[in-house]
């Protein structure tokens, strides 16, 4: 986690220098947001899998949920935020605030000893490989875990080309334009703090019917979005808050799932797989919807894919092996013994 903030902030100074120097070109953003980009993919899991180190198992819904609040506050207030900070400053000297709030996460880490599970050493080599392969075998070899992840997968496949399409809809169904779009996003985020609050004021005991039930009505609620008359755009603004917040009592749970259910050592390789299976899902969704969106149009578009995303969340109800996930511990792909971590 030091490592990556660290490495997120040195690009910004990067592009502070750029910007305050006039240098700066739209390949240099570029550059340096991939690289951020692929910070988060070592960040987001090992603070989620540090998360299950520090706060106890009967805990960790709550601790999801609460999560998922600070989530949805930073999506209200990041965009608006931003932009006084822009319109106050020179953007040299308000890109310094990314630089600043990196700090705040690093300086902490340096303070406080995250306790860590330790390993027996075994036959096999170590290296970046062997411990991709012990992830990969530990999801494959529980089939709750791999149709889990497969079902994720899916869903995420048919659903993520909605919301990049979320310009489209506004413009050319409801005649809006930014605004009405900034005031769907906003909105949203309220939604996601609700749902935290929600969740963790809940903290369900059983999470696979949280998940299932959560993404499937995320899903559902975002056909209802399009299907709101031209002239009902209030309406679609609160199909489009409910989504969000049904979003945050599928999402909150799956963490803490997988945190539960995966040993303390694997926890990290797990979480990262599942950020790859999702967000190459994504991309390959996208790809696929577009030729459908030029035959259906926008609207009808976003009616299929809630529906069929809707649909395919509920099918992990009818999945033995996802259902008895919940309080049933993953047995590591090749024998691991766990020391006591330390204090």
């Amino acid at each position: 986690m030091i490592g990556a903030d660290a490495v997120s902030a040195l690009c910004m100074v990067v592009l502070i220098a750029l910007f305050l120097t006039g240098q700066v070109e739209l390949w240099h953003a570029y550059t340096m947001m991939f690289v951020r980009s692929a910070m988060q993919a070592f960040q987001s899991p090992a603070a989620a899998a540090s998360t299950a180190m520090l706060v106890p198992a009967t805990f960790l819904p709550r601790a999801a949920g609460l999560n998922q609040t600070l989530q949805g506050l930073m999506t209200v207030a990041a965009a608006p935020l931003g932009a006084l900070a822009i319109g106050i400053m020179p953007i040299g000297w308000a890109l310094g605030i990314d630089v600043a709030t990196a700090l705040l996460g690093i300086v902490p880490l340096l303070l406080y000893r995250v306790p860590q599970p330790r390993r027996a050493p075994t036959d096999e080599g170590g290296g970046l490989w062997a411990e991709f392969r012990e992830g990969v075998g530990l999801v494959w070899h529980q089939p709750g875990l791999r149709r889990l992840f497969g079902l994720m997968g899916g869903v995420v496949l048919i659903i993520a080309p909605s919301f990049t399409l979320v310009p489209l809809l506004v413009k050319q169904h409801f005649g809006g334009g930014a605004g009405q779009v900034a005031l769907m996003e906003g909105l949203s985020g309220l939604g996601m703090i609700a749902g935290g609050l929600v969740l963790a004021a809940a903290a369900p005991r059983r999470q696979v019917p949280w998940v299932l039930a959560g993404f499937a009505a995320s899903c559902l609620t975002l056909a209802l979005t399009a299907l709101a008359p031209r002239g009902l755009f209030g309406l679609a603004v609160g199909w489009w808050v409910l989504s969000g917040l049904t979003y945050v009592l599928g999402n909150g749970p799956l963490t803490a799932l997988l945190q539960t259910t995966i040993p303390a050592h694997l926890q990290g390789r797990v979480l990262s797989l599942m950020n790859t299976v999702t967000g190459l899902a994504a991309p390959i969704g996208l790809a696929l919807a577009t030729p459908l969106g030029e035959v259906l149009g926008v609207r009808w578009l976003f009616v299929a894919l809630g529906i069929l995303g809707g649909g395919a969340a509920l099918l992990g109800f009818l999945s033995p092996a996802i259902r008895q996930l919940d309080g049933a511990p993953a047995a590591p792909a090749r024998r691991e013994e766990t020391a006591q971590p330390r204090a």
